[in-house]
């Protein structure tokens, strides 16, 4: 075999091993989001007190919400401009926030039914995420939709704050899952393509935490509309 073959042999092994090293870091980023959330949302729900001053204070439970929104702007409009160093305390900071909010889960629902929700989810959301990255189909248009999708979610679920149907709930939390289903594939192969492209360090650490924040976010809307479906209340 010629010198070519070798050459361009050792340049596939050099992209196969940079694409993995950047989704490893990916993941290894939302797995930190993910295990931050749940620890202070387990510490608030069994701190009674402080449980009943975030949850019990409709003021501060809303403005928390109002700086997660901020800070996923921030990250997601404002990550060219700023450092790192910078995007990464945001997301610690938004994974810590939404610890606070997510706590009443535990309040609402049992501990087992959130355990076995949280393993389902996990096997479903690992899956999808094999299929984005194996797949030869391209998903780009299919991640539009299922944005568009998700902003229908909302709307639905503002209205069923004033209808309180049970039933329109069940269709909005199967539908929300399916929705987060598909973005998580769509999102899993834009991080593949994402590990092919050019970058120097501060580039990549920094597509690492928007792609961890895109992924952390399907994870938990996946967690959220499962265990409507299928958790079981106190």
């Amino acid at each position: 075999m010629n010198e070519s073959y070798y050459v361009g042999a050792r340049q596939n092994v050099g992209t196969l091993v940079a694409e993995r090293t950047f989704v490893s870091k990916v993941y290894a980023w939302m797995s930190l989001g993910l295990v931050a959330t749940a620890l202070v949302a387990a510490y608030v729900a069994f701190n009674p007190k402080l449980a009943k001053l975030i949850i019990g204070n409709q003021i501060m439970f809303f403005g928390i919400i109002i700086a997660e929104l901020l800070l996923v702007m921030a990250i997601g409009g404002l990550i060219k401009s700023m450092s790192s160093a910078t995007a990464t305390a945001l997301f610690i900071a938004y994974s810590i926030l939404n610890g606070l909010t997510l706590s009443v889960i535990f309040l609402a629902y049992t501990i087992g039914s959130v355990a076995t929700v949280f393993f389902i989810c996990a096997g479903l959301f690992g899956t999808m995420s094999a299929v984005g990255f194996m797949t030869k189909m391209d998903l780009t248009s299919m991640g539009g939709l299922l944005s568009m999708a998700v902003i229908g979610l909302v709307v639905a679920m503002l209205v069923n704050l004033f209808l309180k149907s049970n039933m329109m709930d069940l269709i909005v939390s199967a539908i929300g899952v399916l929705v987060f289903v598909g973005l998580t594939a769509y999102d899993a192969q834009k991080i593949k393509l994402m590990s092919n492209a050019s970058m120097d360090g501060e580039s990549e650490r920094k597509a690492a935490i928007c792609g961890a924040l895109a992924l952390y976010l399907d994870f938990i809307n996946l967690f959220l509309f499962l265990l409507r479906l299928f958790g079981r209340r106190r």
